[in-house]
């Protein structure tokens, strides 16, 4: 498994990073093997705030993710294994069939973008309408690929749980639509099919 270690405004030092791997290694092993890369961003926020955040990738394409913010710095570490932990203990089971059904899963490579406004606040005031009207349009700051991977809806909301993204897209292994499940304000996770005649709603923890 490889470790990349970030330190933002602070030495990290040999002691916490020797703790940092040995820790991970020990998660990993313990709950599921197969992670592949995990990166530690660890950021000295105040004087005596730290706030750390993991990423861990599982498999093909499974990203898990735990951010916290302690006064030490080794409490603001520990916390964030132990919400990755407990991330990869309540999906164990399910981590593991998933990772065997996605090794043959179909998948689509789509174009990905990062849009961006044209305009900064401060620019609005000094143009007219019509100048504001034509570039209203988002520009484009970045362009890659991306997969959607064929799974089953209860697979998607658990990827992402596990990611703590806003949002996810994929390609129903029912119907091969393209389907969506989102994280709602109200905690719940939203379920988008465009096939059918209502969207569903699905609670999750």
């Amino acid at each position: 498994m490889e470790i990349t270690l970030h330190g933002q405004h602070f030495d990290m030092g040999d002691a916490l990073k020797t703790y940092i791997h040995d820790k991970l290694e020990t998660v990993n092993e313990k709950y599921f093997g197969r992670a592949v890369h995990v990166s530690v961003t660890m950021t000295k926020e105040t004087k005596s705030l730290f706030k750390t955040h993991i990423s861990l990738t599982v498999g093909k394409d499974i990203q898990v993710s735990a951010t916290s913010s302690e006064h030490d710095v080794h409490a603001s570490f520990d916390q964030a294994s132990e919400k990755i932990a407990k991330q990869l203990r309540r999906y164990k089971r399910k981590l593991k069939d998933h990772h065997e059904q996605m090794e043959h899963a179909e998948h689509l490579k789509v174009p990905e973008y990062s849009l961006s406004n044209s305009l900064q606040d401060n620019q609005v005031d000094q143009l007219t309408d019509d100048e504001i009207e034509s570039q209203d349009e988002p520009m484009i700051i970045a362009e890659m690929t991306t997969n959607i991977q064929t799974m089953s809806v209860s697979d998607a909301v658990m990827r992402l749980n596990l990611s703590g993204n806003n949002a996810m897209m994929f390609q129903n292994s029912k119907n091969n639509a393209i389907n969506m499940v989102y994280r709602r304000q109200d905690g719940n996770v939203g379920w988008v099919d465009p096939t059918a005649k209502a969207n569903a709603l699905t609670d999750v923890a």
